[in-house]
């Protein structure tokens, strides 16, 4: 099993203390979180893509282009990459540059999006969006696979022989398909034998567990090797710690502050309690071996090879949060990597046949002594 941590970027008040960063120290918290998920060994790190409050994630490309320069190991997600809203050439274009500056560590969840607020800036409607997402997702598909490209799509202008620039590193690009309750998302990622991405976050586990049946049955029906059907699932929460007393301790002021924003909503919990939350969400609140039960659980029904966390605190202190996850990463991670396989592929990035490989440990303290201009010699690892 492989893991992967991911931040949405709220910038909100915190639920337990009330305090608020500054939008520019929030960035430099999420820059950190990915530097600390590459410490710890997480396979991935995620940013989310909204367009309205409370969220600052609606440049994931820079945000991701950056911590690349950061970073040299870990694989660089999108979580969602909301094609319904955007111009897939222009996304294709961003994304194609991103995936050359993180030398082929890129993969994307696709998705339509949520929240009027954002479709209301795009003119985007709910009658729309489903299509736009599935023709965005097309036309963004060929464009990574042809340097030349003739199409008549709905929301946007013609291409007529269209090259566009630049040509991307990976050939093809990884893309999952983010879902949460509609079968639309699903069977888009089935046609196209594509890996899905069950949010996994809201509910208990069984409109979940359907909606992955359904991809599974739909890949089949589509002419795919059913042993190549890969999902990953999200967790609605992470607190470990060596008794279950601790973990629920240190994470009950993180749950009453969701109640209290669900009530200021005016909307009902799904899990009125924490020890309800702790026992039917997908929140990972436990001992170690708690951790690893729950997600063996979700496995019976899932049959998932990857698995989200988040990245951040989201109530917690730093440092709670910070020894949550290395007790993840020390006690239940390995149990879990061992238990249940990996997806159906290589992890690593595979270069392009005219492409050098990138020598593993060279970092950017080894290229800032390079003269201005200079370009790093070949070596026998990369090729020539």
């Amino acid at each position: 099993m492989k893991f992967i941590a991911i931040t949405l970027i709220v910038h909100a008040p915190d639920p337990v203390t009330g305090a608020q960063p500054s939008t520019h120290d929030r960035f430099r918290q999420v820059v950190h979180s990915a530097l600390h998920a590459e410490e710890l060994g997480f396979d991935g790190f995620g940013v989310g893509e909204r367009h309205e409050r409370p969220f600052i994630s609606s440049s994931p490309t820079v945000v991701l282009s950056h911590v690349a320069a950061l970073t040299r190991r870990i694989r660089l997600f999108t979580a969602v990459t909301t094609l319904s809203l955007l111009d897939p050439v222009r996304a294709y274009e961003d994304y194609a540059t991103l995936d050359h500056l993180s030398d082929g560590r890129l993969e994307l969840i696709i998705g339509k999006g949520n929240g009027s607020a954002q479709r209301e800036l795009f003119h985007v409607t709910p009658e729309d969006q489903w299509e736009r997402n599935a023709e965005s997702y097309g036309l963004f598909r060929e464009l990574w696979r042809n340097d030349r490209v003739t199409a008549a799509p709905r929301f946007r202008p013609a291409l007529q022989d269209a090259e566009v620039w630049p040509r991307p590193y990976q050939r093809p690009i990884r893309v999952w398909h983010g879902s949460a309750t509609s079968r639309a998302s699903v069977d888009l990622a089935a046609r196209h034998g594509d890996p899905l991405f069950s949010a996994n976050v809201t509910h208990s586990i069984e409109p979940y567990a359907e909606l992955v049946r359904y991809y599974r049955e739909r890949w089949e029906a589509y002419g795919h090797d059913p042993r190549l059907a890969t999902v990953g699932a999200g967790s609605a929460g992470v607190c470990a710690a060596q008794t279950s007393q601790q973990a629920l301790a240190d994470y009950r002021p993180v749950f009453e502050g969701y109640l209290a924003f669900q009530r200021r909503l005016g909307a009902d919990p799904v899990f009125p309690t924490l020890e309800d939350f702790a026992e039917r969400s997908s929140a990972l609140v436990g001992s170690p071996q708690q951790i690893i039960d729950k997600v063996h659980r979700y496995h019976e029904r899932f049959g998932h090879t990857v698995l989200h966390v988040s990245a951040e605190a989201g109530g917690l202190s730093d440092a709670r949060h910070r020894a949550s996850l290395e007790l993840f990463q020390s006690d239940v991670a390995p149990a879990l990597r061992r238990d249940i396989p990996d997806p159906p592929w290589p992890w690593a990035p595979v270069a392009p046949d005219d492409s050098p490989v990138r020598h593993p440990d060279r970092t950017a303290a080894a290229f800032a002594s390079l003269p201005a201009g200079a370009e790093p010699a070949a070596t026998a690892s990369q090729g020539v």
